[in-house]
């Protein structure tokens, strides 16, 4: 199923690239109409849409949001979001941004945390422990020790064999593609000359977004954090690991690890054969960001792309 959903997402990629090279076009999408499948029914019922989304994003239901926008002059979701070929690039960025971790997971056999742990999440997927959700009582109750067994189990099972290197080598391509992607993206956006429902505006435009507009200093500031992620994708900025005053060189992980073992990674003994010297990310190689961006960095990132 993973397979099949990355192929789709690369298929998805191929076409937006190309929507993205040319063309005077915009396309009306209304986003609060969108029906998803969120209970896996097979039917989309009527309180199915983007809506419960946007109140999530927004802080807003669709009709409150509605009336802000007005409120502040700006045009609204309620009206669609005109996707043009700046927007066929963004979407083409975030097919990578999906299917990064799906071949990080496909490259790797996570097959006994599989079986140690997700019958919490699947229990009627015929798991080892799934007939032993709750067993005898140790410390609190049965249900609770048994739940504390298992997350212990779980932990102690994050760490997964690599089985397809190469897979896991393209992995960092994947995640060399967003940044470009978004390059290009940025040039599209400030190329343009019309105002028509941006999904992410220009300086020069309106903002869907309730009382947010995009400055030229966000702009810059998102360009210079592209430079920075770049360099650490390709091992010449290095990550900082608590233990050590080597830095860890991600793109020698995704060229040369064997296994991933979150936990040892994190305590140190795991990360040492990706230490070695050289420039170490801080924060002040991202200060541009964490100055324009501040708390919110996390949103702005998610709708930069």
């Amino acid at each position: 199923m993973l397979d099949e959903t990355i192929a789709s997402l690369d298929t998805a990629r191929d076409l937006f690239e190309q929507a993205g090279e040319s063309g005077d076009y915009v396309i009306v999408l209304d986003p609060l109409r969108v029906r998803l499948d969120v209970d896996g029914d097979g039917t989309t019922g009527a309180d199915e849409t983007f809506a419960p989304f946007a109140a999530a994003l927004f802080g807003s239901g669709a009709e409150e949001l509605t009336a802000k926008q007005k409120s502040k002059g700006v045009t609204g979701l309620s009206q669609g979001i005109g996707l043009d070929r700046a927007d066929a690039l963004w979407l083409a960025g975030y097919s990578q941004v999906v299917a990064a971790p799906l071949d990080w997971l496909l490259a790797h056999d996570f097959h006994a945390f599989y079986d140690a742990y997700l019958h919490r999440v699947f229990p009627k997927a015929g798991l080892p422990m799934a007939d032993y959700a709750s067993g005898a009582t140790l410390f609190m109750d049965a249900d609770s020790d048994a739940g504390i067994a298992d997350l212990i189990a779980g932990i102690h099972m994050l760490r997964f064999p690599v089985t397809d290197s190469d897979r896991l080598a393209g992995v960092l391509d994947r995640l060399k593609a967003i940044p470009a992607l978004s390059r290009r993206n940025w040039d599209a956006i400030l190329a343009e000359t019309d105002d028509n429902l941006e999904l992410v505006p220009s300086p020069s435009q309106t903002s869907l977004v309730p009382g947010q507009r995009v400055t030229q200093e966000m702009v810059d500031a998102w360009l210079a954090t592209l430079d920075r992620v770049d360099a650490v994708l390709a091992g010449e900025l290095l990550l900082p690991h608590w233990r050590f005053r080597q830095g860890f060189d991600l793109a020698l992980y995704f060229a040369e690890a064997t296994e991933t073992d979150l936990v040892l990674i994190l305590t140190g003994q795991g990360a040492v054969p990706f230490l070695r010297d050289g420039p170490i990310a801080d924060a002040q190689d991202f200060a541009d960001g964490n100055r324009v961006f501040g708390d919110d960095w996390p949103l702005f990132a998610l709708w930069f792309n």
